[in-house]
């Protein structure tokens, strides 16, 4: 099978894409990545010399250069992993996240439409449903993004929906939790929790800390696309989650007792705007297709945080003096001070 993989060189997009050249299974990839700052050839380095592997660095919301490729490589399947993906960017400014997530997502599905591929897979979050205090989002729940990436996300599925509908293109969507897991960008809060933490420095914690997520280990998410992509029905959407729901706080703890580091290194900061409360995904839909979490969300935690504490040198050069900024940007001017009490 020939794919297009958009966004490959991005955190779920390697690891999706390292997953399928070990597998079995005669996948052949085209990664089409326009390498933002979230995009890292590194992540693919030991496996981008493999027969069946090629790399394409293009913007997919360049519609001509796009339609050259799908023109041309003739794929069976374009799988979207591309998207501007953080949600404190996104509240920082708005502009990229609607460029990319809306107007990248027509651009593809004008391509599929053009050329008649067989399949397209839009790789979506369960951020699209807001927060909920009680229950869990099923496939049918209403879209109420509570975040400028969120929305984005949101437009390019119902964009999905709206061209399966009315053209017939064979579109699927998948709603993944909270992904984790080796190679993934510092501005996540696993990632900076732990890279912070070896680095000494402070965790900063949002508002009471009692914020959930449900995390989902990015090889299991990987799996659950594959599944997709090989079973899935046209037009359908499935939600993919970990089953592991886990409050900041702890997340922050957890981390700090992993790496043998005080819970002093935990410093609150004033919650960011529109912040949700809590994400649950009702997952029973994939799960008809076969498809169950194998990783443990305490083993998959160890192991990332094994992970970052082994590739100093891999996460060391991406938070330099642009990234640091950033982060006094986003959280410098919030600190309530104090240790956060656990």
């Amino acid at each position: 099978m020939k794919l297009i993989v958009t966004g490959g060189a991005g955190f779920i997009g390697s690891n999706f894409i390292r997953m399928i050249l070990t597998s079995a299974r005669p996948y052949k990839v085209l990664n089409y990545d326009k390498l933002t700052y979230a995009g890292n050839p590194e992540n693919l380095r030991d496996v981008e010399r493999r027969s069946g592997y090629d790399f394409i660095k293009a913007d997919i919301c360049d519609t001509a250069r796009v339609r050259r490729t799908v023109s041309s490589f003739k794929p069976d399947a374009i799988i979207n992993f591309a998207a501007e993906t953080h949600v404190d960017r996104s509240i920082l400014g708005a502009a990229d996240f609607v460029k990319t997530d809306v107007f990248g997502t027509h651009a593809l599905l004008e391509a599929v439409k053009e050329f008649k591929v067989p399949r397209y897979i839009q790789i979506s979050t369960d951020e699209v449903y807001g927060s909920t205090e009680k229950g869990s989002f099923t496939e049918t729940s209403s879209l109420v993004p509570n975040s400028p990436y969120a929305a984005s996300k949101a437009a390019g599925d119902l964009l999905c929906r709206s061209y399966f509908v009315t053209y017939g293109l064979p579109a699927i969507v998948t709603r993944s939790s909270n992904n984790y897991g080796p190679c993934q960008y510092p501005e996540k809060v696993i990632p900076l929790f732990i890279t912070n933490a070896l680095e000494g420095s402070s965790l900063p914690l949002y508002g009471d800390g009692k914020n959930v997520r449900d995390w989902i280990y990015v090889e299991d998410n990987c799996r659950a696309v594959e599944l997709v992509l090989r079973r899935g029905r046209p037009g359908e959407i499935y939600n993919i989650g970990g089953g592991s729901e886990v409050e900041n706080r702890f997340l922050a703890r957890e981390i700090l007792e992993l790496l043998d580091k005080p819970a002093s290194l935990i410093k609150k900061v004033c919650d960011r705007p529109g912040h949700d409360r809590r994400y649950s995904l009702n997952s029973s839909k994939i799960k008809k297709l076969g498809f169950s979490p194998s990783t443990d969300f305490g083993d998959g935690l160890r192991k990332t945080v094994e992970w970052y504490r082994d590739n100093p040198v891999w996460w060391k050069k991406l938070k330099n003096a642009d990234f640091k900024s950033y982060c006094r940007r986003q959280y410098g001017s919030r600190r309530k001070g104090g240790a956060a009490k656990l």
